[in-house]
Parts: C-alpha cells; sequence; structure tokens
C-alpha cells in the first residue's frame, strides 16, 4: 500500500535508514493518476519496502530540495541516500525492474 505522507514525514522516513520508494506526484498530473495503481500493485508484491507518495504541490520545499521539475518522479531510497530514479509513467514491469535495479 501507498501511503501519502508530508515533507517531515519524509524527512523521518530518511532518517530511519529504511529502503523505500517515493512517488512525487501532483493531482493534476495525468501521468501521476495512471501511475498510481501501477506503485499500489508493485507495493503489494513488495511488502518489505515501504511505498510513499509526496503531493510536490502541497510540499513545494522538499520538490525544491529534491530538484524536482517534472512529474511523476520516482526516486528509490536506501540508508538515508537516493540510489535510483526515473521520470514519467511506467508500466507494471518497468517499475518491477526499477526496484531490482535499485537494488531491492
Amino acid at each position: 500500500m501507498v501511503k501519502e505522507i508530508n515533507a517531515e514525514e519524509f524527512k523521518a522516513l530518511l532518517d530511519s535508514k529504511k529502503k523505500f520508494v517515493c512517488d512525487f506526484f501532483a493531482t493534476w498530473c495525468g501521468p501521476c493518476r495512471m501511475l498510481a495503481p501501477v506503485m499500489e500493485k508493485v507495493s503489494v508484491k513488495h511488502p518489505d519496502i515501504t511505498f510513499v507518495k509526496v503531493d510536490v504541490d502541497k510540499n513545494m520545499e522538499l520538490a525544491a530540495e529534491y530538484g524536482i521539475m517534472s512529474i511523476p518522479l520516482v526516486m528509490a531510497f536506501d540508508n538515508g541516500a537516493d540510489v535510483n530514479k526515473t521520470l514519467g509513467f511506467m508500466p507494471e514491469d518497468e517499475a518491477e525492474e526499477f526496484i531490482a535495479d535499485s537494488g531491492f
């Protein structure tokens, strides 16, 4: 399951050093809406990985900190550092490949 979080929760997750995948999105973004169910499916297949999403319109400072200019942007984090990222919509098989390429 993908939980929507805010910047404070994001930073706490980073500090926890856990492996997690974050989908940076906006409610008005068509490709973001298409990606959401894909991320939900993938999250169910990987219960050992935390999946979250951050609304860039509600968390502009966080988006600026990570230089997010285009969405959807999916980033993988491990031990407090970003280890992989991909921009735009991806089907389920590509999302699985992204997880594998992230070392998860």
